[in-house]
């Protein structure tokens, strides 16, 4: 079919460029090059056997066949018991729909709110499917452009700014990605208070809360207004068991069922079947070891930069990255990360992939290596400005 026949949307919906960078990395791998790879967001821990095992058993019981639309009931009270527990956020579980990834919950909750005319509040830098699931949904993403001055994060001021007769939602992602900063608990609550008295739908990425390193870890299911999604594949270490969920309003439930019923009729079975051993107390202290390496990293990584000339306006709280503006060193990120890549090995990420604003001055940094890695990046990082 040719091109000029698919949807109008498709002109909105830009590749990941980080896609690129990964392909060319594992070419020069397969020729024998050595790569160490800081592009993905993906932690390089393995799933915890208890995990493996659950899933293993569950396969061999025979659970292979379809759950409800909203997922196993088990796993929906114990992603509940998670949230009393962990974040003293009291949440019904008939209030959670389990989801094929993070991803699965974020195209629920905006096939439920936007549509043709509606818009969608998010920051820029921000992950790019926020913006293209926006526009499949024949919504538009109004991306605004946010900085150091602001952690990165929305504040209601830069809201109440881009907000127009058409806002249906605002998006907030905390701990972010790229920037892996985290908003103000008290910034959140008056950007909730706002979204309240303004019949506007307040959508709130948490996939990277358990990955907070300073401060604590505020949840905005503490609301029962918000829809929040989070996930199994960061914190639990279950990337390609494609899991998370949304936390949703009482009222909008009989309406998301009936949308995961023709989006995806279930989440995978045996994935949250495995998923029911990740709150068991030895998985925790599992997760929350490799947290511990991830914080330890973070803090050899954003010193190791800042040494060699790059800048970290603001110390990233959480996740798993640093946005580093390198224009200290260059006028164009995606040249530099390339260059990075070809001269001597290290795949970064440029920030292309994350919006408009100042994309060419930032490179995403991924530290999902472990630590012997890291200093080798640093010092290769080191050969290459050296020429």
């Amino acid at each position: 079919m040719p091109e000029s026949r698919t949807a109008a949307r498709m002109a909105g919906i830009a590749p990941f460029h980080v896609m690129d960078i990964l392909a060319r990395a594992q070419a020069l791998e397969a020729a024998g090059h050595d790569i160490i790879h800081l592009e993905i967001g993906e932690p390089d821990f393995a799933t915890p056997a208890p995990i493996v095992e659950a899933g293993v058993a569950a396969l061999r019981a025979g659970h292979t066949h379809y759950t409800g639309a909203l997922g196993l009931p088990a796993l929906r009270e114990a992603i509940a018991g998670f949230y009393a527990s962990r974040w003293q956020a009291a949440v019904d579980p008939a209030r959670i729909v389990v989801t094929p990834g993070a991803s699965g919950a974020l195209l629920l909750a905006l096939g439920l709110l936007a549509g043709p005319g509606d818009e969608v509040l998010m920051a820029d830098p921000g992950y790019p499917c926020n913006r293209h699931f926006a526009r499949f949904c024949d919504a538009r993403a109004v991306t605004v452009a946010v900085d150091a001055a602001s952690g990165f994060q929305l504040t209601l001021e830069s809201i109440q700014r881009h907000a127009t007769a058409a806002t249906r939602a605002v998006l907030i992602a905390s701990p972010s990605n790229p920037t892996g900063t985290a908003i103000p608990s008290g910034e959140l609550e008056r950007i909730h208070d706002w979204c309240a008295v303004h019949s506007v739908a307040l959508i709130v990425d948490e996939i990277y809360l358990a990955l907070t390193y300073d401060g604590a870890e505020h949840s905005a299911a503490r609301w029962d207004d918000v829809f929040v999604i989070n996930s199994f594949s960061k914190y639990f270490l279950m990337t390609g068991w494609r899991l998370g969920w949304l936390v949703t309003p009482a009222w909008a439930m009989a309406a998301l069922e009936r949308l995961a019923q023709n989006l995806f009729l279930a989440a995978s079975t045996p994935a949250q079947h495995a998923a029911l051993a990740a709150f068991d107390p030895a998985t925790l202290d599992e997760l929350e070891a490799c947290k511990a390496e991830l914080h330890t990293r973070r803090d050899f990584m954003l010193p190791a930069l800042l040494e060699r000339g790059f800048l970290i306006p603001t110390q990233p709280q959480g996740a798993f990255y640093l946005y580093a503006d390198c224009s200290g060193h260059t006028d164009d990120s995606v040249q530099f990360a390339q260059a990075l890549l070809e001269q001597v090995g290290v795949a970064v990420t440029p920030g292309l992939d994350f919006g408009q604003h100042q994309p060419q001055r930032f490179l995403r940094i991924a530290y999902t290596q472990p630590l012997p890695r890291l200093v080798e990046a640093a010092a290769r990082i080191d050969s290459f400005l050296r020429t």
